[in-house]
């Protein structure tokens, strides 16, 4: 074979090659096109799903910043303990313990418990410290001291919830200190091997000259 024939074979083959890659190009260039629909759907949709995440963000907050507020003025709203945020929980708690109703705090506490965050939980179950001890002064003044003893003990677990996630709250130190001059903490019967005479309770509040007063 001359010089001249593998020139022009090998040309020949450098165009079948160059061929071949603009095929490829273009056929990229095709499905490209028609990827393009789909692509811009796919955008558009994200879009959509980001604008909607926002509006019902701030629809959600505006919301609650209507419950909030009527429930610092003195006005009830009905608050799903399962899903109000922090804020929402708070104020409903608050509402709630402002009036000694108890019972119907205790599962915003109980949620409070198992999702806030540590200074919500602080401050509901501060709030509700408190309130069980407003609860138990008012019990010792109408001479119903087992029951009152009670209300001390479960305000002070929660005192010392409180300081447990804000060690230096100078609130919950001083009632906790006050709580206990009300209650002192005994050692159980098992432990000490002795049994807790039935007035024992009752002598605990002859102890002091007082009703201490102050809480929050």
């Amino acid at each position: 074979m001359s010089a001249a024939d593998r020139s022009e074979r090998a040309l020949h083959r450098l165009k079948s090659v160059l061929g071949l890659g603009g095929a490829v190009r273009s056929r990229m260039a095709a499905i490209m096109r028609r990827a393009k629909v789909p692509l811009l759907a796919a955008l558009l949709l994200a879009s959509l799903a980001t604008f909607g995440a926002a509006g019902w963000s701030l629809w959600t907050k505006r919301t609650d910043n209507g419950a909030i507020a009527a429930l610092a003025a003195g006005r009830d709203r009905p608050v799903d303990p399962l899903t109000a945020r922090d804020p929402l929980l708070l104020a409903r708690a608050y509402f709630l313990l402002r009036r000694d109703l108890l019972d119907e705090a205790q599962p915003l506490v109980d949620q409070a418990n198992l999702r806030s965050a540590p200074r919500t939980r602080a401050d509901i179950l501060y709030a509700m410290a408190n309130a069980r001890m407003r609860r138990a002064l008012a019990l010792v003044e109408a001479g119903s001291f087992d029951k009152a003893i009670a209300f001390v003990r479960l305000a002070k677990l929660d005192y010392r919830s409180v300081l447990a996630i804000r060690p230096d709250d100078w609130n919950a130190k001083y009632n906790l200190d006050l709580a206990m001059r009300l209650v002192r903490d005994f050692p159980s019967a098992e432990t000490s091997g002795e049994e807790t005479p039935p007035d024992a309770s009752k002598r605990l509040w002859t102890d002091l000259p007082g009703v201490p007063r102050g809480l929050p």
